[in-house]
């Protein structure tokens, strides 16, 4: 049986860059603003409203962006102020909500299942959305309903900037008439498919029984029946600074061969910085470890723009290392650890005219997953 006694809330930052932007050069309201990379070859990071209107959309060629919108204001983009102030969003989440999981830079769903019982969940989460907007100065905007599916749809019906409740009994009638665009997990691919028997709306798939979604598109075709059903158990996963992914290498004999100890550090972050793109991570904090040989222990951290590059991480960890390693000492162990992680797509935070790049690390990785992740690497790391 199926319980819907949850309140499930999800905050998306608006046009989140351009809203950054605006922050900073108020001259930018109200006109049609694209960010991304600034050649023919770059990609659409973000765009406000205003180029929304002509069809430029987000992941679109900046050269169609161009043709669509040729008098926007066009913007390379700042991801180390989009990382800053969604840090500052996130610490006031933090010091309000019982469970929050940070979904991506823009994004966030906090569990307030029993504030009912002394404020009331809707006057709750529209407090903290003020509180938001007066303090760090971006629109937001929210939808509560019993899951995290509905919650994110609904969301999506309340921008910009807005506001939107779906009560346990509205839940169908608030799904029914949506394009099955609206569900999160809804690909080119399986929209396609979908459309192919005629399928449109959020209703018309809900009607769909269930075992022949299984038959057509395996375990998603269930998850995403369930889904259109108003159906969704996954549980807000508490976000912590602490959440990482690391490696660390212990030398069978101490060591000052600064060659030896770059090139650990390069390889380790290289292994590490792919499982983290494997899993559709970011990451906006590094730190490197070093032991002494007489077990003495350092560690330096250093916040960064969300990325899951290996050369800026790379680089990264050998600002840090040439820091924390001071006493020309012997070294017994070495570590890496990449944390602050949220989910998200380089892509999205690329704003450099180095298309190329992108490709490079799609092809290193095609590469790692056929041949596994030591099929190819640095030789600076090898």
């Amino acid at each position: 049986m199926i319980s819907f006694d949850r309140s499930i809330v999800h905050l998306d930052l608006d046009t989140f860059f351009v809203s950054v932007e605006r922050l900073i050069n108020s001259s930018l309201e109200g006109k049609p603003v694209i960010i991304g990379g600034m050649s023919d070859r770059g990609v659409v990071a973000g765009c406000s409203y205003e180029a929304r209107s002509f069809g430029v959309h987000s992941a679109m060629p900046m050269r169609m962006a161009k043709q669509l919108c040729s008098d926007a204001i066009f913007i390379r983009g700042d991801m180390e102020a989009y990382s800053r102030k969604s840090r500052e969003v996130t610490e006031i989440i933090a010091g309000s909500a019982p469970v929050y999981e940070k979904a991506s830079i823009d994004e966030h769903y906090l569990d307030i299942t029993g504030m009912d019982r002394f404020f009331g969940s809707l006057k709750w989460s529209h407090e903290l959305r003020e509180r938001i907007i007066k303090e760090t100065g971006l629109p937001i905007s929210f939808g509560l309903s019993p899951n995290k599916t509905v919650s994110k749809i609904a969301t999506g019906e309340a921008k910009p900037s807005g506001e939107l409740y779906v009560s346990t009994q509205d839940v169908r009638p608030f799904l029914s008439p949506l394009s099955i665009r609206k569900i999160p997990m809804v690909g080119k691919k399986s929209y396609r498919l979908l459309r192919s028997m005629g399928v449109s709306t959020i209703h018309t798939l809900s009607m769909i029984p269930p075992d022949m979604m299984l038959r057509l598109m395996g375990k998603n075709g269930m998850v995403l029946w369930k889904k259109a059903n108003g159906i969704d158990n996954t549980p807000v996963v508490q976000y912590s600074e602490r959440k990482s992914i690391s490696a660390e290498r212990t030398f069978d004999k101490d060591t000052t061969d600064m060659f030896e100890l770059r090139s650990t550090l390069i390889g380790m972050v290289g292994k590490i910085a792919f499982d983290l793109r494997k899993k559709h991570r970011l990451t906006g904090c590094v730190s490197v470890k070093i032991r002494y040989s007489n077990f003495d222990t350092h560690t330096l951290q250093k916040h960064i723009p969300y990325t899951s590059f290996d050369h800026i991480l790379q680089d990264t960890a050998l600002e840090l290392f040439g820091k924390v390693y001071s006493r020309r000492m012997l070294i017994r162990l070495i570590g890496v650890r990449l944390s602050n992680l949220v989910v998200g797509h380089q892509q999205l935070n690329m704003f450099e005219d180095s298309h190329e790049m992108i490709n490079l690390y799609q092809a290193m990785d095609d590469i790692r997953l056929r041949y596994g992740k030591n099929a190819i690497k640095k030789a600076m790391g090898v």
